[in-house]
């Protein structure tokens, strides 16, 4: 076993809702903590999976996922070619993290930020530095990020918008801080959430791609597609990159099915302009009510709100008891909330005032 291995913790992933559901004697359970889609999928999902030639359950599926490769890369403009697909991003970051990282290494990343990309860091022995967010608004210091930058950095991980603080960097700044960063750096743009980042013109980092060679840009099937379950995640990377992706890619990672999913999802856009629609107004809801009662939080532009309450994990338990499951654990005295749907969005916030005044 490598050293490092014995020293890491291992991220924990959701309780299933069931057992969670037996242990506290509960009937209902809406679970909030994990930032999917509260709409579901959209129903050509289930068509296309339906329609699909079952039968070929023994023969390998496309290796190179080519019509996902092809629909995915004509909307969003950009060569197919330079599209790597993993099984969700968990395996994307995974791959990053194998093939440019070596001992001693150095990888920097905010505070709080998704804990996978520490996590692979510490697998191959690289050296996480965190740095802190800023504490009034949530958002990255990339003056702190320069300065923390030496011979050994290898990779910049951006997550826009951040989880779990919802916050989202203007383009004009990440573009502004990638020029100032070395050109053996990798930075990496996660942009998981970034269909729900509403109030910007230029929303998304892929630009940057053609212009910086050592900057790649994730995005995944899991959020606002609500294809959580067929785990399916792309990167677009530099012509410079590519080569070494494909090579470490397990062949054959994506399954015909998550394949089929995966292109009907891209093709139903009333849906997913439906669930950005719905999340906004919800998220506006929730932040007018964080505002009027003085919680702490951060403005997002994500599924989710990130607030601070005093003894969280207390609240947490009584959200629990009544039927919702919040994510903790991530800052202390702070709660991540899935935006759901507009009932139970209100009943959290009837629960939390009523724990509040108590």
């Amino acid at each position: 076993m490598k050293k490092q291995i014995q020293a890491i913790q291992s991220y924990i992933p959701e309780e299933p809702l069931s057992e969670v559901k037996k242990r506290y004697g509960i009937k209902k359970l809406v679970r909030l903590s994990a930032n999917e889609n509260p709409y579901g999928t959209s129903k050509r999902v289930k068509e296309a999976i339906l329609k699909w030639n079952f039968g070929e359950e023994n023969r390998y599926p496309d290796g190179y996922a080519l019509k996902l490769r092809t629909e995915v890369a004509n909307k969003l403009k950009v060569d197919a070619k330079k599209l790597v697909f993993g099984v969700g991003l968990d395996e994307i970051i995974a791959m990053f993290s194998r093939i440019f990282l070596e001992s001693g290494d150095e990888v920097l990343v905010t505070n709080p930020t998704f804990s996978e990309y520490a996590l692979h860091a510490e697998i191959e022995d690289a050296k996480v530095i965190k740095i802190d967010c800023n504490e009034q608004n949530g958002k990255y210091d990339f003056d702190s990020f320069l300065k923390n930058i030496t011979s050994r950095t290898k990779i910049i991980w951006i997550c826009n918008p951040n989880n779990p603080t919802g916050t989202y960097e203007k383009i004009s700044d990440i573009r502004h801080f990638v020029e100032n960063v070395p050109s053996s750096v990798l930075v990496l743009i996660d942009e998981a959430y970034i269909d729900y980042a509403t109030d910007t013109d230029e929303t998304s980092a892929l630009k940057l791609v053609e212009k910086f060679e050592n900057v790649a840009v994730l995005r995944t099937f899991s959020k606002v597609y609500g294809l959580a379950n067929y785990r399916i995640g792309y990167a677009v990377v530099s012509e410079k990159i590519i080569n070494y992706m494909e090579a470490a890619r397990l062949p054959y990672n994506l399954s015909s099915i998550a394949q089929v999913a995966a292109l009907a999802g891209l093709r139903d856009q009333q849906f997913i302009d439906d669930s950005i629609a719905k999340n906004k107004k919800e998220r506006d809801k929730w932040e007018s009510f964080l505002a009027n009662n003085e919680f702490e939080f951060y403005r997002s532009q994500a599924n989710f709100v990130f607030f601070r309450y005093p003894n969280a994990t207390s609240l947490a338990e009584k959200l629990l008891a009544n039927g919702y499951q919040v994510r903790r654990g991530l800052r202390p005295d702070w709660l991540r909330v899935t935006i759901g749907e507009a009932e139970d969005n209100l009943n959290i916030q009837k629960i939390m005032l009523l724990e509040k005044n108590k």
